[in-house]
């Protein structure tokens, strides 16, 4: 059976790092795509950053590109987000999630992906 699990949340301060990790079990070497979505109080699920599980390209959101970076583990059968020079807005429930349908670039609505961690809190103080 599939699972993600996120770890590596916690209150920070601005300017601070911070690095998320999610463990995957299960039929993994079927997943095309694997992103980390985040959720802040009152908005939608969105797309920080995403990595393509066969030649390892990545894509990120304009908000957090040069400040984050997605790599995985094969090894540990993990996927890491370093989140550098954080801000307060980058404040939300952080997810793994994971796309077992095929598409050329790495999808960034939430409803492309097939499998979700339970998400983890990340809270930047000013």
């Amino acid at each position: 059976q599939e699972q993600l699990v996120e770890s590596g949340g916690g209150l920070v301060q601005a300017g601070d790092s911070l690095r998320l990790a999610c463990a995957a079990s299960g039929r993994t070497f079927t997943w095309y795509h694997m992103s980390w979505f985040r959720q802040a109080p009152g908005k939608e699920r969105e797309f920080v950053a995403g990595l393509k599980s066969r030649d390892e390209n990545t894509y990120y959101e304009n908000r957090v590109k040069g400040r984050f970076i997605i790599s995985r583990d094969n090894a540990k059968n993990t996927m890491y987000l370093q989140m550098n020079s954080v801000k307060p807005e980058d404040t939300a429930v952080y997810y793994c999630a994971a796309a077992s349908r095929f598409s050329i670039d790495i999808p960034i609505a939430a409803a492309r992906y097939d499998y979700w961690g339970q998400g983890t809190q990340v809270t930047v103080s000013s």
